[in-house]
Parts: structure tokens; C-alpha cells; sequence
């Protein structure tokens, strides 16, 4: 158990000091996660420093992530050349929310599953990559309620995944079966595969694997 508190611990930070994600994928199906819509609302969860963040932010959109590293953010911040503040919530003793100056970016600090006790509103748009997968497997469900209770009505969700042989690595990243995305959010969403894609870098094979495929879904309102 120890070992493998510590691979997550690892695969946390490893994903906190990568400040460039591959965001090709996203760009690539931009238009059916947008919808040409403007000044949305979009949430990252388990953020890190996502570039992303500050390329939705320069488009018009309102951005908010959460993030347990405040290392990660300040370096977001600090790397992009943001200007922030940053304040207590109240309502999470120890946790703070850092603040664009100007306003449009709000990255909360805190665990994950304590957001339902925060005031943070409801989203237009969630862009799930490296969250998922991060979450114990245990855990996945309550993850989902929290991510699908902070949906607004005509809400779109992209979704990456990843797919490997399980039997020689571990995770996390944890490997999520096209069945496990049907069972966590059928019922509630329309499920739209988008894309699969061979994710396999030399870095990747350290894990034991021979194949990992990425796969993006399309969440939408029932």
C-alpha cells in the first residue's frame, strides 16, 4: 500500500511539473466542445498548471480549476505571467483560492471532494484530462456526482481517458474501460466517442506497457 500511495503521490507531481500538456486533442474537437458559444463558464478539475487554463481565459471564457498542490498553481501563475491574489475559503479550514487580477481565472486549493462544501457555482463546460484517471478507482463514482452536480442546464463534457494493459501497470494513471465511462455516466449523459489515439511515448514504457491508447468522450445533457 505504501508503494502505491507513493506512485500516485509521484504521478501527482510529475503532472504538477509539466507546465505543456498535449492539448492537440482538445483544439482538434474545439467546435463540439464549444459550440461557437462565448463568456462560458469552464471547470478543470485536478488542474495542475494546464496551459489550457489561460488559453480558454484569453478566448473570453471564465475559468476555475482545483488543485491539491498550491506549488502547481502559484508555478501556473508565475509561468504564465499572472498577476493573482489569494484569500481563504471559509467554508475548508487551510484551503485558499487564488485569483487572476483580473478576474477571469480561479483556481481553488483544496481537495477535490471537499468542493461541494464551497459557493463555486455551476459550469458550462468541464475539461476532464489527467482527473479521472488520477482518482482511486474506489473513489470514482463520488468523483463523477461531484463533477455532474456542478453541471449547468445545456452543459458539455469532454472527458480523456486512458487504456493499457492492466496487469502490468498499476496506475495511476488509472486504466478506465469504455464500460466503467458507460457505467459512471449513462444515466445522466449522452455519451459521443470522439476519438481514440495511440498515446505510447518512450517515457511510458518505464511502466511495464506496450500500448496506451487515449480516448476523448463528449459528455451532454440527457
Amino acid at each position: 500500500m505504501a508503494r502505491k500511495m507513493g506512485d500516485r503521490q509521484n504521478y501527482i507531481s510529475s503532472r504538477t511539473r509539466t507546465s505543456v500538456r498535449n492539448v492537440w486533442l482538445l483544439k482538434k474537437h474545439l467546435d463540439a466542445f464549444l459550440k461557437g458559444e462565448s463568456g462560458l463558464k469552464v471547470f478543470f478539475p485536478l488542474c495542475g498548471k494546464a496551459v489550457e487554463m489561460k488559453w480558454f481565459a484569453d478566448r473570453g471564457h471564465s475559468v476555475v480549476g482545483v488543485e491539491i498542490s498550491e506549488l502547481g498553481i502559484r508555478e501556473f501563475f508565475t509561468e504564465q505571467n499572472l498577476s493573482y491574489s489569494e484569500e481563504p475559503i471559509i467554508e475548508i479550514p487551510g484551503a485558499k483560492v487564488f485569483k487572476s487580477s483580473s478576474g477571469n481565472i480561479s483556481l481553488y486549493c483544496c481537495n477535490i471532494f471537499d468542493l461541494p462544501r464551497t459557493n463555486i457555482g455551476k459550469f458550462d463546460r468541464i475539461w476532464d484530462r489527467g482527473a479521472l484517471v488520477a482518482v482511486n478507482p474506489g473513489d470514482r463514482k463520488r468523483y463523477v456526482d461531484i463533477m455532474l452536480s456542478l453541471t449547468r442546464k445545456g452543459f458539455h463534457y469532454l472527458l480523456a481517458v486512458l487504456s493499457y494493459d492492466p496487469t502490468k501497470h498499476a496506475g495511476p494513471p488509472f486504466f478506465v474501460s469504455d464500460a466503467e465511462v458507460k457505467r459512471l455516466f449513462d444515466s445522466v449523459c449522452n455519451i459521443r466517442c470522439l476519438e481514440k489515439v495511440d498515446a505510447l511515448e518512450e517515457r511510458h514504457k518505464s511502466w511495464g506497457i506496450d500500448y496506451l491508447v487515449e480516448t476523448l468522450y463528449l459528455f451532454t445533457e440527457k
